[in-house]
This record gives structure tokens, C-alpha cells and sequence, in this order.
């Protein structure tokens, strides 16, 4: 019997993890929630849209699971604040990993994370809850991946690194090894980044060089 899966968002990402849910998983989707304010259509893709304000009187935590779907707005801090709020809440979260991505046995996958196809993750890796890894990425044995981060595609991070909590990594971004990311970074679309980074700052170039005078948290995601 498949597990019934309440998808928070309603955005194209949400619509994306409930066509890979349906197809690809053990999971049904039976719903989407949002806050009422962005409440905009009662139903999506077949299925009722319900006020997160009322989702537990509507699909309680002690009989469905959750998948938070939203992207890295605000770089990873909305998805965030729903994940936090809804484990206060007492739900469980569910985890999509591509029956089309390699991850060898040993990996950690946290909850509430998303793995397209073409992932390749090696022996020893770690993945924190609540990131999103898009399709076709490469993650070096040994390397952490801290919660919050989203990957975008086709992304090489070699083995032994380290990449810290709310980090948004773009397309075809390459990291040495050993290159330890600090918080809250965005690593730009080609970047070669060969050393340790600083917390809160854009890295673009290859090598990759912090654009000066400029927060992370500048970057509209």
C-alpha cells in the first residue's frame, strides 16, 4: 500500500515532486497545502489545495507524511521555515531519491531531500535534511552536504568537501577537493571555486572570487 504524501507548494517545483512522487516512489499524493494568503485555486494536477494555516485538521501529522516543495527562495530559508515549523508540528517527511541516481550504500540522506536522475553520490557521503540535489550532479566520497542546500544541475564537488548549511550552488559549478563552503553562500553558474570561502558572500569565476561588497542574501532565487 503506497504512503499517503501532502506536498507543501504549489509552484512549479511542487508540480515537479508530485509527477516524481507519483511515478517513481512508494509515496500517493493526495494534496497540496499553502498559506492562505497565496491560496489562488482550489485544486492542482487532480488534487485539493488546503490552507497550510488548517492542514492538520485536514491531513493530521499522525497519518500522512509531508514533502516540502519550494525552491531556494531567500536562499533556502522559506523552504526552511515550513520544514522546522512542520516537524514542531509533529509530521514525519517523506524523501525522493531517483530510482535513476546512483547513491552507493553507505550514503546519508537526510529527510525532507530531493534527488533527481543522473545523481552520482559516493561511498561515505552525508546529505543533510531538507536539500535538493537537481539532476546530474556529482558528490565526492566523504563530502558533507549541511542542511538547506539546494544544488542546481550538473554540479562537481570532489571528495573530502564540505558544504555549509543555506549554500545555493549554481549549474556546472566545480569544487576541488578538500574546498570546505562556508554558510550561506551562492556559488554562481561555472565557478571553479579551489579554496575554502567565507560565510555569506557570491563566489563567481573561475577561480572563484567573492564579488566585494555584496551579501549572499542579495541574490534573488
Amino acid at each position: 500500500m503506497r504512503r499517503p504524501l501532502v506536498i507543501v507548494g504549489a509552484g512549479e517545483f511542487a508540480q515537479i515532486a508530485c509527477e516524481y512522487f507519483t511515478h517513481d516512489s512508494d509515496y500517493e499524493v493526495v494534496a497540496f497545502s499553502v498559506e492562505r494568503d497565496y491560496l489562488t485555486q482550489d485544486t492542482l494536477a487532480g488534487h485539493p489545495v488546503v490552507p497550510y494555516e488548517t492542514l492538520q485538521t485536514h491531513y493530521p501529522a499522525s497519518g500522512y507524511a509531508l514533502y516540502v516543495a519550494i525552491p531556494a527562495t531567500q536562499l533556502n530559508r522559506l523552504r526552511a521555515r515550513f520544514y522546522r515549523d512542520a516537524k514542531d508540528k509533529g509530521y514525519r517527511f517523506a524523501s525522493y531519491v531517483s530510482s535513476r541516481a546512483f547513491v552507493w550504500h553507505n550514503a546519508d540522506i537526510g529527510e525532507n531531500c530531493f534527488v533527481f536522475e543522473g545523481n552520482v553520490i559516493q561511498p561515505f557521503v552525508r546529505i543533510g535534511s531538507n536539500c535538493i540535489l537537481w539532476s546530474g550532479n556529482h558528490v565526492g566520497h566523504r563530502t558533507v552536504v549541511h542542511e538547506n542546500v539546494f544544488v542546481a544541475s550538473h554540479a562537481v564537488i570532489s571528495g573530502y568537501c564540505e558544504i555549509g548549511e543555506g549554500c545555493f550552488i549554481g549549474v556546472n559549478a566545480t569544487f576541488n577537493d578538500r574546498v570546505k563552503v562556508a554558510p550561506d553562500n551562492v556559488i554562481g553558474a561555472g565557478a571553479l571555486v579551489t579554496r575554502d570561502t567565507e560565510p555569506g558572500r557570491i563566489y563567481v569565476g573561475s577561480p572563484a572570487r567573492a564579488i566585494p561588497d555584496k551579501s549572499s542574501l542579495a541574490v534573488r532565487l
